[in-house]
């Protein structure tokens, strides 16, 4: 390296130019790597001027470099075919990947036929072939200009690509010296034995220099929106958090107990994960009146209030605090039946029914941020596995203009002011309302949550007082994370295709929050 440098320097004192550093290069006998590496240095301290030359070139690819040193696929299969001819296996065989690419090209410059009433049999038509493709890819590796035409052939036959090459041109910089001396950067001891200190040249500080970057670790954005912004505004509105640490439910907390009746679509395997297996489960349920067993089946459960159970089967069936029920043959061994959560309703279920035995009755306000389930297909907007956000406000004479309030304030505080409302229908709800927010990049309204009040052949079972409402709702967490960072795709924010430069360029402040 140093030779380089001293060859070079020495070329400019004595008057010389670099027009070209490629073939400097060729001339020191050294790559032009190398000469790069050497002229950089040199530029960085003005010691020499570079002007970068930039041309693109046709380059060949390393199956084209193949057909120039043993001819075209065409040529090789001709060459392989024997005066009487031989079956396309054998010839398979004999040239491996290029058999096909020959066959198709050979037969299209109709240099082989076959033998009539025998398609496997090959044979050649011509003495004497003239290979096109490998003089073609000579004249190229060589720095001939093809037509066009032929330029195209060889794109789409993928045998050549397309290169940037760079070099310079170089002439004294404003700072040139004949020979470079070399400048210090540190004071050793054995400059201070010696005194030669007192004669060396040191290299100037940058100050300006970036140091090295420091490992840390970064929020991922669901975790960020969670804990940062919707954890934040339920505690501002006053809401606790509920318990969500069992993601195996039983269908009877999941569905039954929400008046959803046991013929359900939803409740069907092409939308919900149902468990299998034998071994002992506990679903941690704290209520009075459960009947334990130590040995029940993975796939379902025996502890379930009975009591409690008794009445949900009685609304099923035949109805009662002024319903009509479903009319249907409730079967306890379907509400046995174990699951993934599909939703975090189950959870607030279980809740309302504890509140229920609390006397007297006082309102409560309830939210939860976890981990639901559904076997449904993956999309731009749908997983099989995400995260929901739950809230509930159980009093006295609630009404469907308190939830909308309450909707309005909770959506603004996450910077989603531009909401629409829209009837819908949920067996544990009347009335309900699906909620839908302006998605800026998809341009276009996109469904965040479902809300309703929950109906009283639910919540009158559980043993809360007449009067007492319940007004809830629903959404996903990757859905408002997907309007507030601008991603048009869920897959991008959660799943094994996140990009990790998303999370680590994510900003401390976002655009629309409050």
């Amino acid at each position: 390296m140093a030779d380089v440098e001293a060859c070079l320097l020495a070329h400019l004192n004595s008057g010389g130019e670099v027009p070209d550093s490629r073939s400097y290069a060729s001339s020191l006998r050294v790559t032009h790597d190398e000469l790069e590496a050497v002229i950089k240095s040199l530029s960085a301290f003005r010691i020499v001027d570079t002007t970068d030359i930039t041309k693109e070139t046709w380059v060949l690819t390393d199956e084209a470099k193949g057909y120039v040193a043993g001819g075209s696929p065409e040529a090789q299969l001709v060459a392989a075919i024997p005066p009487e001819g031989a079956s396309k296996d054998v010839l398979r065989e004999k040239l491996g990947s290029v058999f096909d690419i020959g066959m198709k090209t050979a037969a299209k410059n109709k240099w082989i036929g076959f033998e009539k009433g025998n398609k496997d049999l090959v044979l050649r038509k011509v003495n004497t072939i003239k290979d096109d493709l490998q003089e073609q890819l000579k004249s190229l590796e060589s720095g001939e200009v093809l037509s066009d035409k032929v330029i195209d052939d060889l794109k789409r036959r993928k045998l050549i690509t397309k290169e940037k090459s760079i070099w310079y041109a170089l002439k004294k910089g404003p700072q040139f010296v004949a020979k470079r001396k070399k400048l210090a950067t540190d004071v050793t001891q054995e400059h201070l034995r010696s005194g030669d200190w007192k004669d060396l040249e040191f290299k100037d500080y940058n100050f300006g220099a970036q140091g090295q970057p420091i490992a840390i670790g970064y929020v991922q954005p669901l975790l960020e929106v969670v804990r940062e912004e919707i954890q934040n505004i339920f505690l501002q509105m006053g809401f606790t958090e509920m318990p969500t640490n069992n993601y195996v439910e039983s269908s009877f907390w999941n569905f039954d107990a929400l008046f959803q009746p046991q013929q359900h679509p939803a409740r069907d395997s092409h939308d919900t994960f149902f468990l299998e297996g034998k071994g002992p489960v506990s679903l941690k349920i704290k209520a009075p009146h459960f009947i334990c067993s130590s040995s029940a089946p993975p796939a379902a459960t025996k502890q379930l209030p009975e009591d409690y159970l008794e009445k949900v089967k009685e609304v099923h069936q035949r109805g009662g605090y002024g319903s009509k029920g479903y009319g249907y043959d409730w079967k306890r061994d379907e509400a046995e039946k174990n699951l993934l959560r599909t939703h975090t309703t189950a959870v607030s279920t279980r809740m309302l029914y504890k509140l229920a035995q609390e006397k007297p009755f006082a309102p409560k306000r309830y939210y939860s941020i976890d981990r639901v389930f559904r076997n449904e297909a993956v999309d731009r907007t749908h997983l099989a596995e995400f995260h929901q956000i739950e809230g509930l406000i159980c009093d006295y004479g609630l009404t469907l203009g308190d939830l909308i309030g309450v909707l309005e304030d909770f959506f603004s505080s996450l910077g989603m002011s531009k909401l629409r409302f829209k009837p819908a229908y949920n067996p544990y709800t009347e009335p309900s309302m699906e909620i839908f927010s302006y998605h800026e990049g998809l341009k276009k309204w996109v469904e965040v949550g479902n809300s309703g009040m929950f109906r009283p052949e639910m919540l009158l079972p559980m043993g809360l007082p007449e009067g007492v409402n319940v007004i809830a709702w629903g959404l996903s967490l990757e859905r408002p994370t997907m309007i507030l960072y601008g991603i048009d795709n869920i897959r991008d924010l959660f799943g094994p295709k996140v990009d990790f430069n998303l999370i680590k360029s994510n900003p401390l402040c976002r655009l629309g929050l409050q």
